[in-house]
């Protein structure tokens, strides 16, 4: 269902490989591409764990993968059935679930960049309201949740009221973290046996509610070779093998400072513009490929239906406008537009099912 699985699925179709996807999801975009040779349906990891596992076990007997590549959250589900599951052991490119557990924890992930020596603002577990006490002053924190993306229900720098309210527990655990002031940006990166294979850097000045990017740039190139020397770090120690991406914020003095990490396909993946060297990443070793060139990219439904309405409150037009003519949609390719009507009813359906469960 998400943009950045149709682009793998291109860059893998333009290596010379058969693709075939699935999802828990209806995935219109997907199955009205080009890309993939069929799009299958497996049940629900969360709401039907047992159906998912026979579904996954018999798509991987039917159709003897050379790869299973997860894109979203279904990375976890799938490393938790690979420990009993040796044939999907066989072809899964992830990390073990422990290792996935370590860097998607904010809290494990930040103890282990202390250990290897990899820069983290100083972070604090919480799991009850006691911890709280002992803190610096909540006005030069972060406080967010142990799991969470996109930046849902983090608090920058809040008052002590906020703090104090915060519905913290052993089932539902935050961390608090050293506020750093400076500039975001991210990277994405391909590791195969600690070792970079795909890596690209990006950053976002428009983001919805929650924190998602929906348009993407490339920064300079002396903060993408910053940036690729925390992801060989990460790879070589941490990693090893599979997708990962890291939110980081530069300093005043430049310095990168790792915040979080997503061990998944993100948008970065979006820079390769479909190439076949990125395909080729995941399947060889080889030198690590980094994108060429590429224009301002944007995801062309939430530009229109969330970038517009933020261009007119922030009087941002001009932006906009610049974005729209002179960037690429990622959800479309040539000789694939369709995709992008079937995001569209993909996005009014997740859309009426928020609404009508109350959530946002």
């Amino acid at each position: 269902r998400a943009p950045a699985a149709l682009d793998l699925a291109r860059a893998f179709r333009t290596a010379g490989a058969r693709v075939r996807m699935a999802d828990c999801s209806p995935a219109r975009a997907a199955r009205l591409s080009k890309a993939p040779e069929a799009v299958h349906a497996y049940a629900s990891p969360v709401t039907r764990p047992e159906a998912f596992a026979d579904d996954v076990e018999d798509l991987v007997d039917t159709l003897t993968p050379t790869l299973v590549v997860p894109t979203c959250e279904e990375v976890f589900h799938l490393a938790a059935l690979a420990e009993r599951r040796p044939t999907l052991a066989a072809t899964l490119f992830a990390p073990p679930f422990a290792t996935l557990r370590r860097l998607h924890s904010k809290r494990l992930f930040a103890e282990a960049c202390v250990a290897e020596g990899l820069p983290v603002p100083r972070t604090w577990g919480l799991t009850s309201p006691a911890d709280l006490a002992g803190l610096p002053p909540a006005g030069e924190l972060v406080f967010k949740p142990e799991y969470s993306r996109f930046g849902v229900h983090a608090l920058i720098r809040p008052t002590a009221q906020q703090v104090a309210v915060l519905p913290i527990s052993a089932a539902r655990p935050w961390v608090a973290q050293a506020c750093v002031v400076g500039t975001e940006t991210s990277f994405y990166a391909v590791a195969r046996g600690g070792r970079l294979t795909a890596f690209s850097a990006y950053g976002s000045a428009w983001r919805d509610r929650g924190g998602a990017s929906y348009a993407f740039v490339a920064p300079s190139a002396e903060i993408v070779a910053v940036l690729r020397d925390l992801a060989a770090r990460l790879a070589e120690r941490i990693v090893g093998d599979g997708q990962f991406a890291c939110d980081v914020i530069l300093d005043a003095e430049g310095r990168p400072w790792l915040l979080e990490c997503n061990p998944r396909a993100t948008s970065g993946v979006h820079l390769f513009q479909r190439s076949a060297a990125l395909g080729r990443a995941f399947l060889a070793d080889g030198p690590c490929v980094e994108p060429d060139d590429a224009p301002p990219l944007h995801v062309a439904p939430a530009l229109w239906l969330l970038g517009l309405p933020a261009a007119l409150r922030q009087r941002r037009l001009a932006d906009w406008n610049a974005l729209r003519r002179e960037g690429r949609d990622v959800l479309t390719a040539p000789g694939d537009r369709a995709p992008l009507l079937g995001a569209l009813v993909d996005s009014a359906a997740f859309g009426l099912k928020a609404l009508a469960s109350g959530r946002t």
